[in-house]
């Protein structure tokens, strides 16, 4: 993979209050239209031009650019290891990061991000657009400009924001906590089982009780490597015993994230509940996770679900899709024991998941 790099300096020549490392990896933020009313990335040696207002701002702005965007539906685990790379050589000399992304699936790259950057104690902000940045009424440069005061801000002389977020449509919120829930209008993402870490609008409303407050004395470490022998399961009425099974006898398969009905329900008939059995017996991790955009998987609370508790799966309390299947990822990754897996994902990790349910 390789990488176009650009300074830009809207400071000069006075010194600049931050440094802020832009990383863009493709998307709708970073197109124009053509002569051929054709989308196509446009050069980032460009950005003044297109986004003026950032001329405004006293900063060091230095964007890395894949070579060859990559459209979001694309996007692999080894894509997100490079993100996290980027950001662990850049990590000392810059004050906060900006990742610039398709929507399609940001909060999976965002919620991976979130588990991989151990430590962190800087911000990285996840953003993109609906539109792109040369249409009239795209929302791409709000979107990139509060990203970029919010990667800047401090209080007391610490980042405001020490975690991985995604902000969109005047929302900053917690990457793990998000989901992608429209694909026609601006307010694409909704975090439905946490509050919104802040709200911009004539200045940015920072709700500090819910931004991740870290110990100072943490080290900054980056996982690199990801397991990709995890896979969703998504139930729907007429699910059979040969569907399960051509997946539970996957070779390598490591885990599971079974998306239930409701409050993490499931069918309670044998030819259900034993290939999902037999797989655990063989080592296999399931984790119940519910369908619904909001609320909570309450485990053994009707009988369609305690089943489930007694054959070994694992309630997935609050997470959303998203977050669980990347921690697997990422737990899988460090090569530890299955039961320190079994630990660490009902645990939260990065406030993916409430402690207490």
């Amino acid at each position: 993979m390789t990488f176009k790099k650009l300074k830009i300096n809207t400071a000069a020549p006075a010194k600049p209050e931050a440094s802020i490392l832009i990383i863009y990896t493709g998307g709708t933020m970073g197109m124009i239209m053509d002569q051929n009313k054709a989308l196509v990335p446009f050069d980032f040696e460009m950005i003044l031009s297109q986004i003026p207002t950032l001329k405004s701002f006293n900063l060091e702005l230095n964007v890395i650019a894949f070579e060859k965007p990559i459209d979001s539906s694309s996007i692999l685990p080894y894509h997100w290891s490079l993100i996290a790379q980027i950001i662990e050589e850049g990590y000392e000399e810059h004050d906060g990061f900006i990742v610039l992304h398709g929507t399609d699936t940001m909060a999976y790259s965002a919620s991976a991000l979130s588990f991989m950057l151990e430590g962190l104690q800087k911000p990285v902000i996840f953003t993109g657009a609906q539109l792109p940045v040369s249409s009239p009424r795209s929302d791409a440069q709000e979107n990139l400009i509060t990203s970029i005061e919010v990667a800047a801000a401090k209080r007391n002389g610490k980042p405001i924001v020490q975690e991985v977020c995604i902000y969109f449509d005047y929302l900053l919120l917690r990457a793990n906590r998000s989901k992608k829930v429209e694909s026609q209008n601006f307010d694409a993402f909704r975090s439905e089982n946490y509050p919104p870490l802040a709200e911009a609008g004539i200045h940015i409303d920072y709700r500090y009780n819910y931004i991740l407050q870290k110990e100072p004395k943490e080290k900054f470490t980056v996982s690199k490597k990801l397991s990709d022998e995890v896979m969703i399961l998504k139930l729907f009425p007429g699910i059979n015993r040969k569907m399960i099974e051509s997946i539970t006898s996957i070779e390598g398969l490591k885990g599971i994230v079974l998306e239930t009905f409701g409050s993490g329900n499931a069918p309670i008939e044998p030819d259900f509940i034993n290939p999902l059995k037999e797989a655990i017996e063989k080592g296999i991790i399931v984790v119940n996770i519910s369908q619904c955009v909001g609320g909570k998987v309450m485990q053994g609370t009707y009988e369609t679900s305690r089943l489930l508790s007694e054959i070994g799966v694992i309630g997935g309390k609050d997470m959303t899709t998203e977050a669980a299947i990347t921690k697997l990822m990422y737990l899988f990754g460090k090569e530890i024991t299955i039961e320190k897996v079994k630990k660490s994902i009902v645990s939260s990790l990065r406030g993916e998941m409430e402690d207490r349910i």
